[in-house]
């Protein structure tokens, strides 16, 4: 089997547990949780992202690492780790703490989906031993890192999507009657 073929097979089978974990005892916690202190856990974790850099070092990741791929992940990275922790910093600050949970989910799920289709144009998965030390990154933190995106992004939407829920089921009671 080909290192891109590993790769990308670790890529995806790299969710499979995560999930599990997630659905078994991460999300069950998470949907009974308070918001604020749900974000705030979420966010715990994506504060970590600054590590991301790392991409940047040479020897620890191989000198063929594509440059365009290192960079981009590596300032996407940062940037959704500060964002969160600047949520974590304002949490007294309603609004603000508010704000920053948006920015640091929205940021961080468009900079995963990219680098996952920048990766891809660059050609590391053939390159994938470029990745050296990092190569765990991809494949055990980013899964978790994008499952607890999804999970923050519905928890925002939930009041909303429950709402319009009982809209709808208000307007066909309406019409059986």
């Amino acid at each position: 089997m080909s290192p891109a073929t590993i790769f990308q097979i670790h890529l995806v089978l790299g969710y499979v547990p995560w999930l599990l974990c997630f659905g078994a005892y991460i999300w069950p916690r998470l949907k009974s949780m308070d918001p604020i202190e749900a974000q705030r856990a979420i966010a715990t974790l994506h504060g970590f992202r600054f590590f991301g850099l790392v991409f940047l070092i040479p020897g620890v990741v191989g000198p063929n690492l594509p440059a365009d791929f290192a960079t981009f992940a590596a300032y996407g990275d940062f940037a959704t780790g500060v964002l969160a922790m600047l949520a974590l910093l304002t949490v007294r600050m309603r609004p603000l703490f508010w704000l920053f949970v948006v920015a640091f989910n929205i940021a961080g799920a468009v900079d995963i989906v990219v680098d996952y289709y920048h990766g891809n144009q660059t050609g590391l998965p053939a390159l994938a031993g470029e990745l050296g030390a990092m190569y765990a990154i991809p494949i055990i933190y980013v899964p978790l890192l994008m499952i607890t995106h999804v999970a923050a992004l519905y928890l925002l939407l939930r009041p909303l999507l429950s709402k319009q829920r009982r809209t709808m089921l208000q307007m066909q009671s309406r019409r059986q009657t």
